[in-house]
């Protein structure tokens, strides 16, 4: 027999993750369950994630919310990749685009007949195959036709660069008109249960006692509900990620309005790039071992597009994990629960895949042990498969030019980041497990834009001919480059579809 069911959810802290939490709850409990949000206005959020990858158009569509009215809203663009520079030898670039890479032939994917055809000094640059990434390259955008049978143009993957504060009073907006209650204070003491630890209530500076049955913390690094009040442990993982610190800073617009995130790595870290309609969102990650702050600040403004619109505002930080994500009623989203610098633009996704997992083990009073150690499980596994794809990044380097980076490229690397890199240099195999955020292609375009190759291809690649596969890969580069030069520019599709008002 089930046991009674949940009345009353409390959501601990706001910005983006709280807001995404009080949206998607409010939305897939249609009403039957009150939902909280407590938060202060004299609390900063961290708020860097500006930038998403493709998954959070369904937390949107899901969440009803209209694109071009939510574009509008946030200083939106629009997203085809990461553009990455200087992250193999100095002075090199490449894209990791979303979507699709070339078709298949025949048996096996369409990056084995790369390897072969690059070996033989025979292919064209990996971009010539994605039309995601020939778009960018020529500051083009346009979504996905529905009424173009199997052209490129109906395979354009796209996410979202946006203001994440704004992002979040969006979020706010729709939440309370679907019954979410915003309690405004700051908390003080947290009340738990004698009997079992559980956390009843959080008590705020007024006196205000906030009850609930279950707790979403919210709270960012602190980890106010997760780690300050059930010691859930943290693991650290700096030893494969060493950047500690960041610092951040808007500037103001280029000329150009460009449809991807840039990623520029500099002596001790890298600094990212994020164009928004009305600004453009900057700043430098770095291991404050291998360089000063001070330094890091005038590297950071030496490379803005225009003029800075603030002081760089700096951020410190451990890379790594909570070890549990749920302990007893409390679960931990966002900062919360760990933290991966956003090189590959994953914590706004994060966020998204834990409420996602929430719903999937959604408790009853009874709050199973058994769900909630799956839910753990299934958190630190994404979490982990995300580390090794960042870490990929670092050790992946050819560069000499300092010791950070020389530290990188020698560094000892998870066991489950060496099986993947051995099973390629084998034979260019790419094995995606369980769902693991990052596909094939994904990893295919990391490695090979950081100049990491197999030994050898695919045996089956060599059932087609030389020539038969030179042709059907130059009439898949030609097709894209044909599709690319219809599609809109992108500053041209937002004017039309979703510029935002001057402010």
């Amino acid at each position: 027999m089930n046991a009674p069911l949940l009345n009353t959810i409390v959501i601990v802290g706001g910005g983006t993750a709280g807001w995404m939490a009080a949206t998607a709850l409010a939305t897939a409990l249609r009403g039957r369950y009150n939902i909280r949000l407590v938060e202060s206005d004299e609390i900063g959020i961290v708020g860097v994630g500006e930038a998403t990858i493709p998954m959070i158009q369904r937390f949107n569509t899901v969440a009803g919310i209209d694109e071009a009215e939510f574009m509008k809203a946030t200083n939106g663009t629009f997203k085809l990749g990461i553009e990455f520079v200087n992250w193999g030898r100095q002075g090199e670039r490449y894209m990791h685009g979303f979507g699709r890479l070339g078709q298949d032939l025949w048996m096996v994917g369409f990056e084995q007949y790369w390897h072969k055809m690059r070996g033989l000094g025979r292919a064209r640059p990996l971009d010539e195959y994605s039309i995601t990434r020939m778009a960018a390259k020529a500051n083009k955008f346009m979504p996905a036709r529905t009424d173009v049978g199997n052209s490129p143009l109906a395979d354009i993957a796209y996410a979202y660069h946006f203001d994440a504060s704004l992002y979040a009073r969006h979020l706010r907006k729709l939440s309370e008109s679907r019954g979410v209650e915003r309690i405004e204070g700051k908390i003080v003491q947290v009340s738990q249960r004698a009997h079992d630890g559980f956390v009843d209530a959080v008590v705020l500076e007024s006196g205000q006692r906030v009850e609930g049955d279950l707790f979403i913390d919210c709270s960012g690094f602190r980890g106010l509900l997760i780690e300050q009040t059930l010691h859930a442990g943290f693991e650290d993982w700096s030893h494969w990620l060493p950047c500690d610190r960041a610092l951040a800073v808007p500037c103001e617009s280029a000329a150009v309005t460009t449809p991807y995130t840039r990623a520029t790595a500099h002596g001790a870290g890298w600094q990212w790039r994020i164009p928004l309609q009305n600004r453009i969102g900057n700043g430098h990650v770095y291991c404050s071992r291998h360089i000063s702050d001070d330094e890091a600040a005038a590297t950071l403004l030496a490379n803005l597009d225009g003029k800075p619109l603030a002081d760089p505002r700096p951020i410190r930080f451990t890379t790594g994990m909570r070890k549990k994500a749920w302990v007893k009623n409390v679960v931990a989203l966002g900062l919360a629960s760990g933290f991966l610098e956003p090189l590959e633009s994953t914590s706004i996704h994060m966020v998204q895949s834990g409420l996602q997992q929430l719903l999937d083990f959604f408790p009853d009073r009874g709050f199973a042990q058994v769900d909630i150690d799956a839910y753990n499980d299934l958190t630190r596994f994404h979490y982990e498969r995300i580390r090794d794809f960042i870490i990929l990044h670092y050790h992946a380097n050819q560069r000499t030019d300092s010791d950070f980076w020389q530290a990188c490229a020698n560094m000892a690397i998870p066991a489950t980041l060496r099986e993947k890199l051995d099973l390629y240099k084998s034979h260019g195999r790419i094995q995606r497990f369980n769902g693991e955020l990052f596909t094939e292609v994904g990893w295919l375009q990391v490695l090979a834009g950081q100049n990491i190759h197999p030994d050898v291809y695919h045996p089956l690649v060599d059932v087609q001919s030389e020539e038969g596969i030179h042709d059907y890969m130059e009439g898949v580069a030609d097709v894209i480059r044909q599709c690319v030069g219809f599609m809109p520019g992108h500053d041209r599709f937002i004017a039309d579809y979703c510029k935002a008002p001057k402010m």
